[in-house]
């Protein structure tokens, strides 16, 4: 009797009230789609063959118009128009990116407008002449696809280290690989020199040239951090490429991960800590290679860990009564306690600066050799912290070194009124830096080299909210110094480095010379239970004690502040 109403959920023409089945939907959207050959339908084979079978294919009238002087790789994939990273092409005319290729894409409608015909599809890396649509096959076009995406073999990273050979980029300057300026958006002068840093220590350097080591690594569904070493990892791509088209790459993409997966902690628009930021992104590759708190469970933990014994023992206070310290002596309170412990760094404190000028009226800079700050860890130096209820008196002793050793120079310190700057000068070599002295007779027999080179040497310059960062970097192909300010590349003569305020050194194991004092392990063929302890103990040593994942974890406190950040924390979990 009633009229037969429509579906409430149908949005189809009120005067025909016709709905469109799901079929009808699939076959629309499979025109649609069609329009765009886009990388799941070049997958499907059958546009695949109707490509190859182009004869325009290899015969494109328009490669004369691709333009190398503008082509940037090195920004976020996004296109120009919509924002959208999905499906994008580069116009390699005028070096804009635009989405998708089909009639109504944005692609499609820079061509016939500005009649750029050439686009590289920046996923699948295959070239397209638009609006005609098909594919373009031609080897002139290699050197495009190699400055997006580099590839380097293990041949190649080999010869990295012996190579002075001077490389020109495409508008014919002459630069050296691994040494080319980073683009300072705004203020990010902080991490530029913690990059340019990283990139020349070999087995970072050489791990992350090299896709395959972190390809492969498995997140957790949401974890951003996964996005760190990719990122990084391509960074270190262009920064070594030989056949770059300029002489400088821009750090946009590394910049806006490490922005979003440090949760805006560290920013393009503000200066910040070069220290805090190699803390935090030694970490985040750690923990994102999947390393744990063993020594060899991530390249980071092999080069930079280093393991030390904190010696710490309270001290009574004026404010204690008689009673209370001896109700603290007879608990235990005052006795030493010794807690093993890992270091990433080693923080060294500079003695404060002169207050009064001298007779001539001028403040003459303090100058403080390196062995002198260094003493703090040599087991016997003690230092004293104070809290607002009592004060600890400890000492640090190193048990192992690493293969480098970062030293962080403690330049500035703030509190509630001032921000200051010390300006003495630390002294020190080059090359041969004898680490050794700081260890104890029996740590200094398990180390079969003990001396240093100096690979790179980040200075401050300027007053403590105004100055800027430069790196000091040893190019070891050439055996040059370089200084590197953001664009700026110049060269460096090694007497006038140690003039400069260095902030962070980063010193390299030489194995030309021998340790003296190293008794070679004892083969442990002739005691039978012998080599079982010896493994249970080293596997002991690279595990850590138990306890260590818990409480000792929480107690590192302010011993993080002076060794390094253990990430105590993070690793745990």
């Amino acid at each position: 009797m009633s009229a037969a109403l429509p579906p409430a959920n149908s949005h189809s023409d009120l005067g025909s009230h016709k709905v469109k089945s799901p079929d009808s939907l699939k076959r629309k959207l499979s025109k649609s789609s069609s329009k765009e050959l886009d990388e799941e339908e070049v997958r499907s084979g059958i546009p695949a063959k109707r490509l190859a079978l182009d004869p325009r294919s290899r015969q494109c009238p328009y490669l004369d118009t691709i333009n190398r002087s503008v082509l940037d790789f090195d920004f976020e994939k996004l296109c120009s128009v919509s924002l959208s990273h999905i499906n994008c092409y580069a116009c390699l005319v005028c070096g804009k990116y635009f989405q998708g290729r089909g009639q109504k894409s944005h692609a499609y409608t820079h061509s016939v407008q500005e009649g750029h015909h050439v686009f590289l599809n920046l996923e699948t890396h295959k070239f397209y002449c638009l609006p005609d649509n098909y594919e373009v096959v031609d080897s002139s076009l290699d050197d495009v696809i190699y400055v997006l995406n580099p590839v380097f073999t293990p041949a190649m990273i080999k010869q990295l280290n012996l190579s002075s050979k001077q490389c020109i980029a495409y508008d014919g300057k002459s630069y050296l690989a691994g040494i080319v300026g980073l683009n300072n958006i705004k203020a990010n002068d902080y991490c530029n020199v913690i990059m340019h840093t990283l990139s020349h220590i070999a087995p970072i350097r050489d791990y992350f040239l090299r896709e395959e080591n972190y390809k492969g690594i498995k997140a957790a569904p949401g974890d951003r951090m996964i996005m760190v070493p990719h990122r990084f990892g391509e960074l270190l791509r262009k920064l070594w490429n030989p056949r770059n088209f300029k002489t400088h790459v821009s750090p946009h993409e590394m910049l806006q991960a490490v922005v979003l997966c440090s949760k805006k902690r560290f920013q393009i628009t503000k200066q910040g800590d070069p220290i805090d930021f190699m803390s935090w992104l030694l970490n985040a590759l750690h923990l994102s290679l999947g390393g744990t708190r063993k020594l060899s469970s991530s390249i980071i933990n092999k080069t930079f860990r280093g393991k030390m014994t904190v010696y710490s023992r309270m001290i009574p206070t004026s404010e204690v009564t008689e009673s209370e310290r001896l109700a603290l002596e007879q608990s235990g309170a005052y006795e030493e306690k010794v807690e093993e412990n890992q270091f990433l760094y080693l923080t060294c404190d500079l003695p404060p600066m002169p207050l009064y000028p001298d007779e001539l009226k001028e403040n003459i800079i303090p100058q403080v050799p390196l062995a002198s700050i260094l003493s703090k860890f040599n087991g016997v130096t003690e230092k004293e912290y104070k809290t607002y209820k009592d004060s600890t008196l400890k000492r640090f002793e190193i048990t192992k070194l690493p293969p480098y050793i970062i030293v962080f120079i403690k330049r500035f310190t703030k509190n509630q009124f001032v921000y200051e700057k010390n300006h003495t000068i630390v002294n020190f070599p080059i090359k041969n830096v004898d680490f050794g002295e700081l260890l104890s007779e029996e740590a200094k027999k398990s180390h079969k080299y003990t001396h240093y080179n100096l690979l790179s040497n980040i200075v401050h310059d300027g007053e403590p909210k105004s100055g800027v960062y430069l790196a000091h970097i040893l190019h070891k192909g050439s055996g040059k110094w370089f200084e590197l300010q953001d664009l700026h590349v110049m060269d460096r003569l090694p007497q006038m480095i140690p003039l400069s305020e260095s902030y962070i050194q980063v010193y390299e194991l030489n194995k030309s010379i021998p340790n003296k004092s190293y008794v070679p392990p004892t083969k442990a063929a002739g005691n039978g239970a012998s080599a079982t302890e010896e493994a249970m103990s080293v596997a002991a040593e690279e595990a850590g004690p138990a306890e260590e994942a818990g409480p000792a974890a929480a107690e590192i406190g302010p011993v993080a502040a002076e060794i390094g950040p253990v990430a105590a924390a993070a690793e745990t979990a």
